[in-house]
This record gives C-alpha cells, sequence and structure tokens, in this order.
C-alpha cells in the first residue's frame, strides 16, 4: 500500500511540474507579469538576452517562498517587460555563501 501511495504522489508531482505555464514577459506589463505569477504560484518567463543577441534567458519565477523547493531561497530578481527594463519579481535560488546565509535569516 505504501508503494502505491508513494507512485500516486510522484506521479502528482511530476504532474504539476509540467503544468507550469510559460510566458513572454517582454509581451506583458510589469503588473501583468506580476499579477499573473500571484495568481498561478510559479511561471516560467523567457526572453531574450539584451546583451548577448539570440540568447534565450528564462527561469523559474514564484510568488511566495512556499513554492521553492527545500534548500532553496526566494529572491529578488528582475526581468523586462513591455513597459519597463527592470520589472521586480522572485525567484528560488540555494544559497551559495555563509553571508547570503546569515542575511535571509536576519530578515526571515
Amino acid at each position: 500500500m505504501k508503494t502505491i501511495l508513494l507512485a500516486a504522489c510522484l506521479t502528482l508531482v511530476a504532474a504539476e511540474a509540467h503544468a507550469i505555464s510559460r510566458y513572454d514577459p517582454t509581451h506583458m506589463s510589469c503588473g501583468k507579469v506580476q499579477s499573473t505569477i500571484a495568481r498561478q504560484g510559479a511561471v516560467i518567463l523567457r526572453y531574450q538576452s539584451t546583451r548577448v543577441p539570440g540568447l534565450p534567458l528564462y527561469d523559474r519565477y514564484v510568488q511566495s517562498q512556499q513554492f521553492c523547493t527545500m534548500g532553496e531561497v526566494r529572491t529578488r530578481a528582475y526581468v523586462p517587460s513591455a513597459d519597463t527594463k527592470s520589472c521586480p519579481v522572485y525567484n528560488c535560488k540555494r544559497p551559495d555563501n555563509d553571508h547570503f546565509r546569515r542575511r535571509f535569516l536576519r530578515h526571515h
């Protein structure tokens, strides 16, 4: 019975991972980007690099810490949108040094 339950949970997690929506933020206002993330919880944003022509950039952006996996923290990020070059959003990152961890723990 535990094996069946575990298999069902893994299937559900896999299905949720594939269900994440993808958007190009450069075709949306900053407010629309932020409201889409807030409504869906997590989305993939994909856009072209302004520094390297033809290079696609993408990441998973989240509404809150609960959408990050264990060991990750929600961090501020910026993406281009139709009405601004730096729309503030959040993504999940693994802390890579003690300074980052101390700063995160102090603010949460």
